[in-house]
């Protein structure tokens, strides 16, 4: 995904929120961390969990699954076991709108 990705509406993802949307044929993690936007790939590589059932403290994600706990700014896990990287994508918000492309 070398282009902006057009996604959903800003809205959507209010600041202390995050949401999984589908872009680009990727499953991406928007998260709205005080105004400033991240994304992250959304299905953790533990167990296949949806990050977004999780919950979120600033910029670490816990995954609802077996409790990995993810860094929104560098897609690594923190769990007993180690774990792949979560790849990150630039968000922008444009419109009304959060575009992502991968980094």
């Amino acid at each position: 995904m070398a282009e902006f990705v057009k996604t959903v509406e800003s809205s959507r993802v209010p600041p202390g929120s995050m949401l999984t949307v589908e872009a680009g044929g990727e499953s991406i993690l928007l998260a709205n961390v005080d105004g400033e936007y991240f994304g992250m790939g959304a299905i953790c590589t533990h167990e296949q969990w949806d990050l977004s059932e999780g919950s979120m403290d600033g910029t670490a994600v816990t995954c609802a699954g077996h409790g990995s706990v993810w860094d929104l700014r560098t897609g690594r896990a923190v769990f007993d076991e180690p774990l792949e990287d979560e790849p990150l994508y630039e968000v922008k918000e444009e419109g009304g709108f959060l575009f992502v492309r991968k980094r």
